[in-house]
């Protein structure tokens, strides 16, 4: 599933700049204009607004977090450990109840069919594959944290870190191995603790 991540990685990338100032408003000095204006007024997002957009992104953030987690443990156990033949075999409903236990603060109800909509992982392309939502958050904000070492604010910088990027994780697509092509952006492998960080944990 490394296509999965990587076809995430650019789109949750880009995400990261719309919580930081200098994008939103454009630098100080006016070197650096800011991006989104709205579409017949020309006018930028009013700051109130821009920052409820910021607490918006830690609300909660841990049970998001599990959340995701839970449904990216449940997806692995019921395609690489679940067999529904094998004699006595718990059913699916039992074996998410089970994975529950480990990533969810209240257990499902007993009458929960979750499983019957989750049509991510039996007919949406992730089947095995949904922890590669999580993976790409972590690498989206571990590239990030690039800029963010090196400062938003350093405009050479920014723009040196985003070539590489582009001939990186953008330009070298399938040719190389994802890690491989990751390593050669970051200079080494990615860390969670930028998404840590992003999400207030």
């Amino acid at each position: 599933h490394a296509a999965v991540h990587r076809v995430e990685l650019p789109s949750q990338f880009m995400e990261n700049f719309c919580y930081d100032v200098t994008t939103m408003y454009g630098a100080e000095d006016g070197s650096v204009p800011g991006m989104p204006v709205h579409y017949e007024r020309g006018e930028p997002l009013p700051r109130d607004l821009f920052a409820k957009l910021n607490e918006q992104k830690t609300h909660l953030a841990g049970m998001v977090m599990l959340r995701q987690l839970y449904f990216g443990a449940l997806d692995m156990h019921l395609h690489h450990r679940y067999d529904a033949r094998a004699e006595g075999a718990p059913s699916p409903f039992e074996v998410q109840a089970e994975v529950a236990k480990k990533y969810t603060i209240m257990a499902p109800l007993e009458e929960d069919r979750f499983l019957c909509a989750f049509g991510h992982i039996f007919a949406g392309g992730y089947s095995a594959g949904y922890y590669s939502y999580k993976w790409a958050e972590v690498l989206s904000a571990d590239a990030f944290a690039a800029f963010e070492e090196a400062g938003l604010d350093n405009h050479e910088e920014v723009r040196a870190i985003g070539r590489r990027f582009r001939e990186t994780v953008l330009g070298l697509g399938g040719g190389r191995h994802p890690s491989q092509v990751y390593r050669d952006f970051r200079g080494r492998d990615p860390s969670p603790e930028a998404l840590l960080r992003h999400s207030g944990l």
